[in-house]
C-alpha cells in the first residue's frame, strides 16, 4: 500500500526542475528519445551517487530489487545498464555542467551567514587538485604514464559550507598552476593554495582583480626583506614582513611587495 513519498522523491522535489527541462530544450537533450529521457538519467546518476553504487550493474540491481517503488521515485519503467550506459556517453554534458552550477549557486545561498573557525566576513575558498588513477586499458584516452591513466580534478571549494563552486577535469597530465587561468577571481575573496600553484605573474592577476591568497613558499624562494611589522609570538606568529622578489623574470611577474608570515601552532608545534 502506497504510504507516502520515499525520501529519494522528497530529496528531488527539492532540485529546480524547471531549470532542468530549460537545458535539456537548450542542448537538445531529449531530441530523438522514446524511453529514458534526460530527466531519468539524472535521478538514476543522483540515485548511485547518494547510495554508493559502484558500477552501472549495481545501480541495475539495486533499482531493480523494488521494480514497485521505481514510479514513485520518478522512474516510468526499469532500468537497464545498456540504456543508462548509451545515456551517459551521447547526452549533452553540458546540460548536467550548468544544472550543477545551478544547485550550487542555490546551495551556497543557504550557507552565506555562516560563520568560519576564524573572524573573517569574506569568502574563503581553497583551491586543490586530486588525480583519479584509472585503468589505462579500459580508458587509453587518458594516458598517464606507460602502465597507467588517469585524470586530474581540479576544485575550489567555498570553506562556508565546504560546497565546491568550480569543478574542472583534465588529463592527469595537467599542471596544477593552469587552474588559476579558469577561475574568475571574486573581488575581496581569500584563496588558500599550496605551493604548487605559485606562478608569480598568475598570482599578480588575483592581486589586480582584488583578491587575496594564501599559499606556501618555496624553498628557492629568491627574495629580500623590505621591512619587519611587529609580531605576537603568544598567538603563534614567528615573522611578519614585506618582501620584495628578486629573480630578474619573478621581480616583473610579481613587482609589487609580498607579505611573507612564518607561524608555529601553539600546540602542535
Amino acid at each position: 500500500m502506497y504510504a507516502g513519498k520515499t525520501i529519494f522523491a522528497q530529496l528531488m522535489d527539492c532540485l529546480p526542475w524547471s531549470t532542468f527541462t530549460r537545458l535539456v530544450a537548450r542542448y537538445g537533450g531529449d531530441y530523438d528519445v522514446r524511453t529514458f529521457p534526460c530527466v531519468e538519467q539524472y535521478r538514476a546518476m543522483a540515485f548511485a551517487q547518494l547510495t554508493y553504487r559502484e558500477s552501472l550493474r549495481d545501480i541495475e540491481a539495486c533499482l531493480s530489487a523494488q521494480p514497485a517503488k521505481l514510479y514513485h521515485m520518478g522512474f516510468r519503467g526499469s532500468i537497464r545498464r545498456s540504456t543508462l550506459a548509451d545515456a551517459n556517453e551521447t547526452r549533452d554534458w553540458r546540460i548536467y555542467a550548468e544544472f550543477a552550477q545551478r544547485l550550487i549557486a542555490q546551495a551556497r545561498r543557504l550557507y552565506v551567514g555562516e560563520s568560519l573557525s576564524v573572524d573573517l566576513k569574506e569568502t574563503v575558498y581553497a583551491l586543490d587538485s586530486t588525480t583519479i588513477d584509472l585503468c589505462l586499458s579500459l580508458f587509453p584516452w587518458a594516458y598517464f604514464r606507460s602502465t597507467k591513466a588517469a585524470v586530474k580534478m581540479h576544485t575550489l571549494l567555498d570553506l562556508r559550507g565546504n560546497i565546491p563552486s568550480f569543478i574542472h577535469i583534465s588529463d592527469g597530465k595537467l599542471h596544477d598552476v593552469h587552474a588559476l587561468d579558469m577561475l574568475v577571481p571574486e573581488a575581496g575573496a581569500i584563496y588558500v593554495m599550496d605551493r604548487g600553484y605559485v606562478d608569480f605573474g598568475r598570482l599578480y592577476g588575483l592581486h589586480q582583480a582584488g583578491a587575496f591568497f594564501v599559499t606556501r613558499a618555496k624553498s628557492n624562494l629568491n627574495a629580500h626583506r623590505v621591512y619587519s611589522a611587529a609580531n605576537d609570538r603568544a598567538a603563534g606568529v614567528i615573522v611578519d614582513q614585506a618582501i620584495a622578489l628578486d629573480g630578474h623574470y619573478t621581480a616583473k611577474d610579481y613587482p609589487i611587495h609580498l607579505r611573507r608570515v612564518r607561524f608555529k601552532d601553539p600546540e602542535t608545534g
